[in-house]
């Protein structure tokens, strides 16, 4: 006697999850990468010239 599948959905054969192909994004744009750096630097900037004018 067979017990009943609890997951129908599921069958004993099929792969995991894990072995499903992968699927990437595209990567940034380089303005985008531009955007964060200069984001970055200017952040650096605020918070070098923050700390000489107020420390």
């Amino acid at each position: 006697m067979t017990t009943p599948n609890p997951n129908p959905d599921v069958t004993p054969n099929s792969t995991p999850a894990s072995e499903e192909p992968q699927r990437y994004e595209p990567g940034p744009t380089p303005g985008k990468v531009l955007a964060w750096v200069l984001l970055f630097l200017v952040a650096a900037v605020v918070v070098v010239v923050g700390g000489v004018y107020f420390g």
